[in-house]
């Protein structure tokens, strides 16, 4: 491995991580901002990525991050969702929704740095450039990933939250036929990946591909 593929490996590793413990300590701040004492208790309320981290998402950032773009997660933060203002499923949807904001959060913030440094595909400035641009992408993906309305994505809470609010029987019945998947919502998760990895059947590609390239252009000016 040369120098530069341990430096963009690195570099992967760094951002992933970081996205991943804003993204957890989003739900455990949303939670706590929404009534519900536990992510603090439970020392979640925090940015140290070691309370956030699980061992074995840790270890799938690592290894998928010699690919070249990493794939991992973190720790979920546990919640009651009884103690929640605005009721269990809107503030679950609430919690979730905190989660996918805080990474687009990162990619506009990164993507401001980005612009101010007059980075660009032709104009190569170094190691931040390239900080940034990692920065934008990881967490545009990352976001729309967890937008999926697949169960244990945060899609899934927000989608239900979204249903409970129109109240109408139309919502009532795909909020109940939507919760009825969350049994083998991991299962549908892991053929989701597979399908995408080993089969080379792009489903992953076509559902966040669209807006992911809309979403980087609008940031860095070009497409993937």
């Amino acid at each position: 491995m040369s120098a530069g593929q341990v430096l963009e490996f690195l570099r992967i590793l760094l951002v992933i991580l970081i996205s991943i413990d804003v993204h957890e300590f989003s739900h455990a701040w949303a939670a706590t901002w929404l009534g519900d004492p536990t992510p603090e208790s439970q020392g979640r309320l925090t940015l140290n990525p070691v309370a956030h981290l699980d061992p074995l998402g840790t270890l799938m950032i690592v290894i998928s991050s010699f690919s070249g773009f990493g794939f991992g997660w973190g720790r979920p933060v546990q919640v009651n969702a009884a103690r929640l203002r605005y009721g269990p499923a809107v503030g679950m949807g609430i919690v979730a929704a905190a989660g996918p904001l805080s990474n687009l959060l990162i990619a506009l913030i990164t993507s401001l740095g980005y612009r101010l440094l007059g980075c660009s595909p032709v104009f190569n400035g170094g190691a931040l450039c390239d900080m940034f641009t990692t920065f934008v992408l990881i967490n545009v993906v990352l976001a729309l990933f967890n937008l999926i309305p697949l169960f244990p994505l945060d899609g899934f809470r927000i989608v239900l939250a979204i249903l409970r609010l129109f109240r109408g029987r139309t919502a009532i019945e795909l909020g109940y036929r939507l919760e009825s998947t969350a049994a083998y919502g991991p299962m549908l998760f892991i053929l989701l990946i597979l399908a995408d990895q080993v089969l080379h059947v792009s489903i992953l590609q076509t559902i966040i591909g669209t807006p992911a390239n809309a979403l980087i252009r609008f940031l860095l000016g070009f497409r993937l």
